[in-house]
C-alpha cells in the first residue's frame, strides 16, 4: 500500500519575514530562530539569500553548525533566482548549500510587465530548467521551483511548468500565491488540478493580503493530499512577511490538528508545538514587534475567560471554550523577573560581571583566556544585535564562539 501523504513545514521566516518592510533580523538573531525552528522540528528552514553578500558568512557559519550536530535534522535552504549565472554563483559563495528553492514568474502579468519582453513564455521555462539542471549537478540535493505568481497563472500554463520543472529535475514546485488574492475555494481547485496533472509534491507559499491566508494554506495542502502527493506549506513565525505577512506557523500547526475535516491528514510527527512558545515569544522580541493579544495559541488573550458565562463553563470544564490546551503550546509556567541586583553583559561588561552572568547560565570557562575571547565576542553580539542578549544566545556563543565569530563579521 503506498504511503499516505503528508503535511510537512517550510519556515520562512529568515527570507520572507525578514523582508517584511521597516523591521529585520541581525544574523545571530536569524541563527538563533534556526536553532528554535529545528528544536520545534520543522523540516526545512528558508535560512536567506545565498547571492546577498552580506549574509555569506552567516549561511556558512550556519551549514558548519550542521556538521556539528547542532542544526539537524532541520534542513537549511536558500532562495535563489531561476538563472544558471546565479545558480553558478550561489555555489562559489556557499559551496556547501545543499537545498534550494529557484524562483520565476510565471503569470502574464509578471512576464509582461515585469520582464518586459527579457523573458516570454517560453523562455521562462527554458531559464527555469537551466537554472534546475545546473543546481543539480553543482551538488543540490533537493531542489524546489517557484512558481511566482501562480495564483494569476494560467492553470494550462502552471501545468506546463511544473511538469517541465519534474522533467528538469524538481523535487517539488512551489505554488506561490504572491499577492494573497486567492480564496480557499480557488486555491483548493487551483493545486489539485496541478497535482493530479504533474503528480509532484507542491509547496504552498500564500500571503495575507486578504486575511486568508492560513484557511488557503491549509486548503491548498488538503488539495496536494487529496490528488496523493505530500505538500509543504510555508510560514513565518507570529506571521511575519511582506505587506500583510505569511502564514502564521503556529495557526497552520493549530488548523491542521484542530480544524474540523482535517482529521484524516498527516502532518509531519517531527513536530513539537510545545515548543512555540518559546520561538514566539523570542521572535517578538527580535524584531522588536509585540504578538497581538488575540493572537491563536500565543497571544495573552487566547486562554483569557472575563464574560460571566465563559469564565464559568472553562472552570466547569475547559472544553466548553478551550479547543486545545494551553499546555501543549509550552505555556502555563510563571515567568519569573529578577527585581532585584542583576548583572547583565553588554558591550561595556567587564570580566567579572560577564563570569558572575555564565556561572548563573551554569557555564564555566576552562581558563581566563577562554573567558575573555567570549566576553570579547558577547560584546560584538550586542552591537550585532542592538539591543541586550537573551541566555540562549550567551549560551550559542559560548558553546559555538567560530561560529559566532564569522556571524558577527561581514567585509563589503
Amino acid at each position: 500500500m503506498a504511503e499516505k501523504a503528508k503535511i510537512y513545514l517550510i519556515d520562512v521566516t529568515n527570507r520572507d519575514g525578514v523582508q517584511t518592510s521597516r523591521i529585520c533580523l541581525s544574523k545571530l538573531q536569524k541563527t538563533m530562530i534556526n536553532i528554535y525552528l529545528n528544536e520545534m522540528g520543522v523540516f526545512q528552514s528558508e535560512f536567506g539569500f545565498p547571492l546577498t553578500r552580506h549574509e555569506t558568512n552567516y549561511l556558512n557559519a550556519n551549514l558548519d553548525l550542521v556538521k556539528h550536530g547542532l542544526l539537524k535534522p532541520i534542513r537549511l535552504g536558500g532562495w535563489i533566482r531561476a538563472t544558471k549565472d546565479d545558480v553558478k554563483n550561489a555555489f562559489k559563495l556557499v559551496p556547501q548549500i545543499k537545498h534550494m528553492n529557484l524562483s520565476i514568474s510565471t503569470s502574464d502579468q509578471m512576464i509582461i510587465h515585469k520582464f518586459k519582453g527579457k523573458l516570454d513564455h517560453v523562455s521562462v521555462i527554458k531559464e527555469m530548467q537551466e537554472a534546475v539542471n545546473e543546481a543539480r549537478s553543482l551538488g543540490a540535493e533537493s531542489i524546489g521551483v517557484n512558481a511566482e505568481d501562480a495564483s494569476r497563472t494560467k492553470i494550462d500554463y502552471l501545468v506546463e511548468f511544473a511538469m517541465k520543472a519534474k522533467e528538469a529535475g524538481a523535487d517539488r514546485i512551489r505554488y506561490c500565491d504572491t499577492l494573497g488574492c486567492d480564496s480557499p475555494f480557488s486555491i483548493y481547485e487551483r493545486i489539485k488540478a496541478l497535482a493530479l496533472a504533474v503528480k509532484i509534491p507542491v509547496e504552498i507559499h500564500c500571503h495575507n493580503d486578504l486575511g486568508m491566508v492560513v484557511a488557503n494554506s491549509i486548503a491548498g495542502a488538503k488539495a496536494a493530499n487529496d490528488a496523493g502527493v505530500d505538500t509543504y506549506i510555508n510560514t513565518c513565525v507570529n506571521g511575519m512577511g511582506e505587506r500583510a505577512g505569511n502564514a502564521d506557523l503556529v495557526s497552520v500547526i493549530l488548523a491542521i490538528r484542530y480544524g474540523n475535516g482535517m482529521q484524516d491528514y498527516c502532518l509531519d510527527e517531527k513536530v513539537e508545538l510545545k515548543k512555540a512558545w518559546k520561538i514566539c515569544k523570542y521572535a517578538s522580541y527580535a524584531f522588536g514587534v509585540p504578538i497581538p493579544i488575540n493572537q491563536p495559541g500565543v497571544g495573552a488573550n487566547a486562554f483569557a475567560h472575563e464574560s460571566g458565562i465563559h469564565a464559568d463553563g472553562a472552570l466547569k470544564d475547559r472544553r466548553n471554550y478551550e479547543l486545545y490546551d494551553f499546555e501543549e503550546l509550552g505555556r502555563g509556567d510563571p515567568e519569573i523577573i529578577e527585581t532585584g541586583r542583576k548583572i547583565t553583559a553588554g558591550e561595556y561588561s567587564g570580566i567579572k560581571g560577564f563570569r558572575n552572568v555564565y556561572e548563573k547560565l551554569e557555564l564555566e570557562f576552562h581558563d581566563e583566556k577562554e573567558a575573555t575571547e567570549v566576553l570579547e565576542l558577547v560584546r560584538y553580539a550586542n552591537v550585532h544585535n542592538q539591543k541586550p542578549l537573551v541566555d540562549d544566545e550567551l549560551k550559542f556563543i559560548a558553546k559555538y564562539p567560530e561560529q559566532a565569530r564569522r556571524i558577527f563579521t561581514m567585509s563589503p
